[in-house]
């Protein structure tokens, strides 16, 4: 996640719609919900929980530098990817046309 500002967060989820979704809302204490960590500008995926620990603190463990040439090597634009993500849960019964 990041804030508009492009200040970090890095994070496990088991889902990652509804995690995007309490970020927005502010719902988490401290860090996040304080520099506003609403975009999600990367993130991973894997079945194996033990694996995305250890990608979790091996990540942390980057220098600033390597975690933004990793972001941008997959999203240069720093698009907002949890527009694309909560949009395609949206119920389609709900869209006009």
């Amino acid at each position: 996640m990041a804030s508009a500002s492009r200040r970090l967060y890095i994070g496990v989820t088991g889902h990652l719609a509804r995690r995007v979704q309490q970020h927005r809302r502010g719902e988490f204490k401290g860090f996040s919900k304080k520099y506003q960590m609403t975009r999600l500008v990367y993130a991973e995926a894997t079945w194996d929980v033990q694996a995305a620990i250890r990608r979790e603190k091996q990540l942390k463990g980057w220098m600033r530098a390597k975690k933004l040439e990793l972001i941008e090597s997959q999203n240069p634009e720093w698009r907002d990817l949890g527009i694309e993500l909560l949009g395609s849960l949206r119920d389609p019964s709900l869209r006009s046309g």
